[in-house]
């Protein structure tokens, strides 16, 4: 019996290495191009509101590099904002960039000193770069490193592209139940958890959360993760509200863009909550929303500044401050992709019902994409299928 079973494996082996090396042989006839070299094509910006699809050539592959093969790739409102205005917030585009940040692919080649993954693993890419030198980094807070190398954010290129060269240990091998399409998702669930970690929230919080676009979602869904009890959500789209109830909102409040109708809508809004409202994210970021959130939190507690609709606002501080309200911000996210990825394996969070719509990547789909996005109305998150 351990004879024929020592054969058994022996002939098992033997056809997994066949079936490997024509996965191999047939990875090797993808990447080739006409002229018998390998084309890597990713979507540039290269003007306003212009995107095309141009080769785009990879950096040399370093020891702890792996390069991979993006599958899922999704438009971020930041990446809208670049087609638009050729910026975001602070950062300006000088020169065509490659766009993209929220993404997952399947790991082609790995470096010599790679050990924790191989050719074939399914994974989801944590963007930015840092340092590992300055005090932001050393003290644990790289996400502040002020030489973050970030996809997609001048003058990085970006993930949209048929391929991508990245740190192995940015690479986080994905669950084998969750997709590729869930695994890019981690990138925007990101922000919501780093935000609910920085408010504190838990089983005792009720949750506020100004705006219902694709972070004040996924803020919305981290803090039930996270075990708040109560959630409301404000918007002025019935569309969105309506979305955020079927996902896991109690009550939703619809309001106005009048800022003269904030003392009447914060009643609407405390009423909603049936209690006291222990934090609220601002998921919009302009001067009414943030005004809003600091008058309906109650004394104590905390108001968390998510979204950046506005560069600079003028709001009510002095009287949240007398109520000792806590004003607190997030940038981007640090070490949150492991429990992004928990969240959504074991179920507590379903990402998918986000994925609105879904492109190829030929030069039409790339250009239909980010109109779909840009345009709003029933979109909440654009999706590349590469």
């Amino acid at each position: 019996m351990l004879v024929c079973s020592s054969k058994a494996n022996t002939h098992t082996t033997i056809e997994r290495e066949g079936e490997r090396e024509r996965e191999r042989e047939r990875e090797r006839e993808m990447g080739k191009g006409g002229d018998g070299e390998s084309e890597n094509m990713a979507a540039w910006l290269v003007a306003v509101n212009t995107l095309k699809i141009q080769p785009f050539k990879l950096p040399p592959l370093g020891p702890r590099d792996v390069r991979v093969r993006m599958k899922a790739v999704g438009i971020c409102g930041s990446d809208v904002h670049y087609l638009k205005t050729m910026r975001c917030a602070d950062f300006v585009m000088k020169e065509p960039m490659v766009l993209g940040h929220e993404c997952a692919g399947i790991i082609a080649e790995v470096g010599s000193e790679v050990k924790s993954l191989v050719v074939g693993d399914r994974v989801a890419l944590e963007p930015g770069i840092s340092c590992w030198r300055c005090n932001h980094c050393k003290g644990g807070r790289y996400n502040l490193c002020p030489d973050m190398k970030f996809f997609g954010s001048p003058p990085v290129h970006g993930s949209l592209a048929n391929e991508v060269v990245h740190p192995s240990d940015l690479c986080f091998k994905l669950p084998d139940n969750v997709s590729l399409e869930e695994g890019a998702m981690c990138e925007p669930l990101s922000v919501g958890v780093h935000a609910c970690r920085r408010a504190d929230v838990g089983p005792e919080t009720n949750v506020l959360i100004m705006g219902a676009g694709p972070i004040g979602l996924v803020t919305m869904l981290a803090a039930r993760a996270f075990g708040a009890p109560k959630i409301v959500i404000v918007d002025v789209d019935d569309h969105r509200l309506s979305v955020a109830k079927e996902l896991c909102a109690d009550q939703s409040v619809k309001v106005s863009t009048d800022i003269q109708d904030i003392d009447q809508e914060v009643v609407q809004i405390q009423k909603a909550m049936g209690a006291e409202i222990d934090v609220t994210f601002d998921c919009a970021g302009f001067n009414k929303t943030m005004s809003t959130a600091l008058k309906a939190t109650h004394a104590g507690g905390k108001v968390c500044l998510v979204g950046m609709g506005h560069s600079e606002m003028t709001v009510p501080l002095t009287p949240a401050a007398a109520r000792e309200v806590d004003v607190i911000g997030i940038f981007r996210y640090k070490n949150t992709w492991p429990i992004c990825l928990e969240f959504i394996s074991s179920g507590k969070i379903d990402v998918k019902p986000l994925i609105t719509h879904r492109f190829g990547f030929s030069q039409k789909e790339v250009e239909e994409a980010f109109e779909t996005s840009a345009r709003g109305g029933n979109a909440i998150k654009v999706m590349f299928n590469l």
